[in-house]
């Protein structure tokens, strides 16, 4: 752990930073926008623009890294950050906004690829597991604290778009100053998604469900919370409280899937997570319970992804894990694109409770489909020990990293 932390420290450090701005972005729009008296459908088209932006970064970072080199894509990538963070707050439109986020999400994208190619050249077979779970805390703890930051200012002025900017802007400091050598970059070609799909139908839909969950969690709390009346303590606290809940739930989780049949497991993790959901929609719940729904959805969204991406794997030989991911992602990313507009519709039908109401469905879906799996493909093979804790916000070269791990163990 401490030659990780000497190796790696500043790129770690980075990242943090990094997550502090990008989780006060996500969380601050949904309170500005019903300050601005934006609908919920256009604050969902909003949302869903991060996504449609991150999926063409996953597209095209690789090829402009390969073109100048990963310490000027980075640098630009991360002054493009910087300026949009400060830009929402000169601009409050939700076109401009919509616009925006694809940039954003576009940036965010080739700083994540590039910021774990340098992790995964700095790591050794022997440290790589420890470096790739420290980057997922690092992650997770950046976007939990940036909650807190959103209790020191007023969302309506100018001060919590300029913290996160600075925040972004000192990330790339210690990275870029770091004497670390910029890593050899080889983007992985993905399967065919024909391939891919025959491969493992429930691992190629369950990718695109969890899509819309993550995007909803990330994307759409903070709109609920704004919809429903609760204050901006209660809006960070809840968001915090989904990935408190995710960061707790993977390792236990990821160590009941190595003992048994996967697909029970995520079945059951599937229905768990329809029935929690359901008790906001049904019943008129405290915040406390409120709480344990949305900390119980993040604890279950979170190790499903890693789950589903090993259940692929254990279809797959060895030599096209990693290109299977790529396609995965891909996937993850077009229902991530889906579920914030989606979601908003559902809200503007039912009210606040269809943000619960959206991913209970999905979450059944979920279940469903598995059910029907289940049934048409008896035999399952046994698990190849591919489990690696992963975040949706880990780019395929984080994903190759830790599959790569998981088999050298």
């Amino acid at each position: 752990m401490l030659t990780v932390l000497r190796n790696s420290w500043a790129l770690l450090l980075g990242m943090l930073l990094l997550m502090l701005g990008n989780g006060m972005q996500g969380t601050l729009l949904g309170i500005r926008g019903g300050i601005e008296e934006f609908s919920t459908i256009e604050m969902s088209v909003v949302m869903s623009c991060y996504f449609l932006g991150f999926l063409f970064g996953s597209r095209m970072a690789p090829e402009m890294i390969r073109r100048v080199g990963h310490v000027r894509v980075f640098a630009a990538l991360g002054s493009m950050i910087s300026a949009v963070l400060i830009m929402y707050a000169v601009a409050p439109n939700w076109i401009a906004w919509s616009l925006m986020r694809v940039l954003i999400g576009f940036s965010f994208s080739g700083v994540y690829i590039t910021a774990e190619s340098w992790l995964n050249a700095a790591s050794t077979n022997a440290n790589r597991g420890q470096a790739l779970s420290l980057y997922l805390i690092m992650q997770m703890l950046g976007i939990i604290a940036a909650q807190a930051l959103l209790n020191v200012g007023d969302p309506s002025g100018y001060i919590l778009f300029v913290i996160p900017s600075i925040l972004v802007s000192l990330a790339f400091t210690p990275i870029l100053l770091s004497v670390s050598p910029a890593p050899a970059f080889e983007a992985t070609k993905p399967l065919s998604f024909r391939r891919l799909y025959e491969a493992s139908p429930l691992g190629c839909v369950g990718m695109f469900l969890l899509g819309g969950v993550f995007s909803a969690q990330f994307g759409m709390a903070s709109v609920w919370g704004t919809q429903a009346g609760l204050s901006i303590r209660e809006i960070s606290i809840f968001v915090a409280g989904i990935y408190v809940g995710g960061l707790i739930a993977q390792y236990p989780i990821g160590w009941m899937s190595d003992r048994t049949d996967r697909r029970v497991l995520v079945l059951w993790l599937s229905v768990a997570g329809a029935v929690a959901l359901m008790i906001p929609v049904i019943f008129d719940a405290p915040f406390v319970l409120l709480l344990v729904v949305g900390a119980v959805g993040g604890g279950i969204s979170n190790p499903l992804y890693s789950l589903l991406v090993a259940y692929v794997n254990d279809y797959l030989d060895k030599s096209d894990m990693a290109a299977a991911s790529a396609g995965l992602i891909f996937i993850n990313g077009l229902g991530a694109i889906t579920g914030p507009v989606i979601t908003g519709w559902v809200m503007a039908q039912v009210g606040p409770s269809g943000f619960f109401l959206f991913m209970a469905i999905l979450f059944a879906a979920l279940a469903g489909y598995t059910v029907w799996r289940m049934n048409r493909r008896r035999e399952t093979p046994d698990a190849s020990g591919a489990y690696a804790p992963l975040s949706p916000n880990v780019t395929v070269v984080g994903v190759e990293a830790a599959l790569e791990n998981r088999q050298n163990d």
